[in-house]
């Protein structure tokens, strides 16, 4: 067998526009779903929903074939719940809290083996093809897409010696966390909310790095003239939330 190509990691290092979509309800057949809708990539959440390891692993096994890339968020920047993501099979992470260039490097280290990091060694995982991919753990690193979250104004304060850290692809700026540490909580729409993140993925572009966000549909494309280079445009939850309180409504009334 061979190493699966992650396109995904690759579009961004080409500077290729990556729209995806929020994934929360913790399902395979949702992922499934948005896998073939056309998106680019899918976000699977683990850290604000009830989503854990097998299932994740359902959701990745739905989404093949798909033309969204998964990816995975852990709950935290962990060494364990990383190395437990990458053996399933996951290639993309994204790592929530990260407000320092040493926090990122570990977040990179987590992903390599030893001697360019401390992942733990398993030859027999999924990712590895149960054992039938060839110089696997030589090359699995090719493919691993590290991407780390800055959501609070220390973060920002250091974003360049972040998107500095080599190994690190993008860095996705938390909107809803980032208007909560700005003074603003609830309201990551407050011009200052904007102006931090316009300017954020400004500089992480010129870092070299792909500046990443989560939005509403309304605000995609402001998203991306700005220069943020992957954009989730929606979350199954909202979709859901809206599309059943609409058709309620219409025969309510």
């Amino acid at each position: 067998m061979e190493l699966p190509v992650n396109k995904f990691k690759r579009a961004l290092k080409e500077g290729r526009p990556q729209i995806g979509m929020w994934s929360s309800l913790s399902s395979h057949i949702v992922a499934e779903i948005l896998a073939y809708a056309g998106f680019d990539w899918v976000l699977l959440d683990t850290e604000h929903s009830p989503n854990e390891l097998p299932m994740v692993q359902s959701q990745l096994h739905a989404m093949t074939g798909g033309t969204a890339t998964p990816v995975v968020r852990p709950a935290w920047n962990d060494m364990v719940l990383i190395k437990r993501y990458l053996d399933i099979g996951a290639q993309s992470l994204l790592l929530p809290y990260v407000q320092s260039a040493e926090e990122a490097r570990n977040a990179v280290r987590y992903t390599r083996y030893p001697r360019e990091g401390v992942r733990g060694v398993a030859g027999s995982t999924r990712a590895a093809g149960y054992g039938r991919t060839r110089d696997y753990m030589k090359r699995a690193q090719e493919e691993i897409c590290v991407l780390v979250q800055a959501e609070t104004r220390l973060a920002l304060k250091n974003l360049e010696e972040i998107a500095a850290v080599e190994g690190v692809d993008g860095v996705f700026i938390g909107p809803n966390d980032l208007a909560a540490d700005l003074g603003h909580l609830g309201n990551w729409q407050h011009p200052d909310v904007w102006k931090a993140m316009e300017d954020a993925a400004k500089r992480i572009r010129k870092a070299g790095k792909a500046p990443g966000i989560l939005v509403g549909e309304a605000d995609g494309k402001r998203c991306l003239d700005v220069g943020f280079l992957f954009v989730a445009v929606g979350a199954d939850t909202g979709m859901l939330v809206r599309g059943s309180d609409a058709l309620a409504g219409k025969f309510r009334s």
